[in-house]
């Protein structure tokens, strides 16, 4: 029980991090499970989703390519440009 408390406890610090950083909750908490609550993953991958959503990418299209070429931005760039 004690490893999992500090599980969530870790879990808990780094969403707050993300959300102070501007992160929407919602977008946060997906990209958690998505990258199995690696925080460092988490926040490349919202950085770049941000990045080329402000290039008028759809977040859906955004999501995947990122997924597939993990959130390898000039690969996911290439990918994007190409759909």
């Amino acid at each position: 029980p004690g490893y999992l408390l500090l599980q969530f406890l870790s879990y808990l610090g780094a969403c707050d991090r993300l959300l102070k950083q501007g992160y929407e909750e919602g977008q946060v908490e997906e990209a958690m499970e998505m990258f199995q609550y690696s925080e460092k993953k988490v926040a490349e991958f919202l950085r770049l989703l941000a990045q080329f959503n402000d290039m008028g990418f759809q977040q859906n299209e955004i999501k995947e390519v990122l997924l597939l070429c993990g959130n390898q931005r000039e690969k996911a760039l290439e990918e994007l440009v190409m759909k």
